[in-house]
């Protein structure tokens, strides 16, 4: 199932996400020392702000991957991961902590496992896709959920799961 046609929408609220970053944290804390840690730009920013602080890394790079393309508001997959930046003085990422947002099917960070092969990859939200490409993780949900995280919603009113009927 791509992208484009998830069955089941996941929406992720400041709170929550900030609650994982946290427990993330927690969970890389005994994992280092880290010589700095890698942001995927532009969804591993705020949960990488987050894991950073916790843990003390005051060192950050950023890579800017594009997987996804919106077309009227619908995510789509990319045909190709691009890689606009790579993360710079990190060598083969040995004592590098990367972090992103969430790893769905695994295609950025298969592209990054070439980059870094010997940075730890750490994730708040793993699909069974993608799942064996990340060494740290916090929750998973199937590979047919699209997760909304906060900076892509706004509140507002939703039916009810039963009234939108069966997939």
């Amino acid at each position: 199932m791509s992208a484009s046609n998830p069955q089941k929408f996941y929406p992720v609220s400041w709170d929550e996400l900030h609650r994982n970053g946290k427990a993330l944290a927690w969970r890389l804390l005994d994992k280092g020392p880290w010589k700095g840690l890698v942001a995927i730009t532009r969804g591993g920013l705020v949960p990488a702000a987050i894991v950073a602080r916790e843990l003390e890394i005051r060192v950050i790079e950023t890579v800017s991957a594009v997987g996804y393309h919106y077309d009227d508001a619908n995510p789509a997959q990319a045909d190709m991961i691009q890689i606009i930046k790579a993360a710079a003085g990190v060598g083969d990422g040995e004592g590098w902590l990367v972090v992103d947002d969430l790893v769905d099917t695994g295609r950025t960070f298969d592209v990054l496992h070439q980059l870094m092969p010997k940075a730890h990859f750490a994730t708040v939200y793993a699909k069974p896709l993608g799942k064996p490409l990340v060494d740290t993780f916090i929750t998973e949900v199937s590979q047919d959920t699209w997760i909304y995280f906060p900076w892509d919603i706004e509140p507002q009113f939703m039916k009810p799961i039963a009234a939108l009927g069966k997939p």
